[in-house]
């Protein structure tokens, strides 16, 4: 049977034990537009892309070029890998994506995975810069915050895709962590996304990323992003429906 969800790499792309940064869209979009941010500043290269039938049937234009939402980056020595999404992903790809990712970072041979996320707080309008907190799959990948000097989340849930790359990552005896910035609950959040770029960067001397750009232009960000935000909360809204029968109930 056709692999439900498949990662198309382009010929001859070498990978060294990879730093793995993924960024999906999330609440705030923070994953997304830390991700974006970092492919564009560092100038990384494209070497491959993720299909399923389970995607919406959209295409992306980018310089007058055609390309699938769903893509791959790498540095030139392949030590560091980002997977980033232009479009939300659809409740019924959630567990398909996250399994087929898992399994194509065990290939690899990925180092450390790090998936970028938001954190919705209420006051946010509040906040100057957004805290960014952290999680860890295995007792490894604790000691690695730890030594970072990363602020735990010590209470509370994750759900979709992030959630199930952890467990996946775990099945795989995989190092992966997530990193939560403190965001908007609707809106797209620059700030946030600056926030998780700057936790990401002590996990990697390679990244040299300055975001003062991101925060500068946030306003145009925000206005660029508003499509793929009402996506991704409508994907929410379905997938929340399922959350509110399956959730712990000490959070209900």
């Amino acid at each position: 049977m056709e692999e439900e969800v498949r990662i198309v790499e382009v010929d001859g792309v070498e990978h060294k034990q990879p730093i793995v940064i993924e960024g999906l869209p999330d609440v705030g979009l923070v994953g997304t537009i830390a991700s974006s941010y970092i492919v564009e500043k560092m100038g990384y290269k494209e070497i491959g892309y993720i299909e399923s039938d389970l995607f919406v049937p959209v295409m992306v234009i980018h310089e007058g070029k055609l390309k699938t939402p769903f893509r791959l980056y790498s540095d030139d020595d392949g030590s560091v890998i980002v997977v980033l999404s232009e479009v939300a992903v659809p409740p019924k790809a959630v567990y398909p994506l996250t399994t087929a990712l898992a399994e194509w970072f065990h290939k690899i041979g990925a180092k450390l995975v790090i998936s970028i996320k938001g954190l919705p707080v209420k006051n946010r309008m509040d906040i100057e810069k957004p805290e960014v907190f952290a999680v860890g799959n295995t007792e490894d990948a604790i000691q690695v915050l730890k030594d970072k000097q990363m602020d735990f989340l010590e209470e509370g849930f994750i759900a979709g895709t992030y959630a199930m790359m952890l467990w996946e990552c775990t099945k795989r005896k995989l190092n992966a962590i997530s990193l939560l910035a403190q965001c908007f609950p609707v809106y797209p959040d620059p700030g946030a996304a600056a926030s998780a770029i700057e936790s990401v960067k002590k996990f990697s001397p390679k990244l040299t990323v300055d975001v003062g750009e991101l925060l500068e232009n946030a306003e145009e960000i925000k206005l660029k992003a508003r499509d793929l935000m009402a996506q991704t909360a409508l994907s929410a809204s379905e997938m929340q429906k399922g959350l509110e029968q399956d959730m712990p109930i000490m959070y209900r």
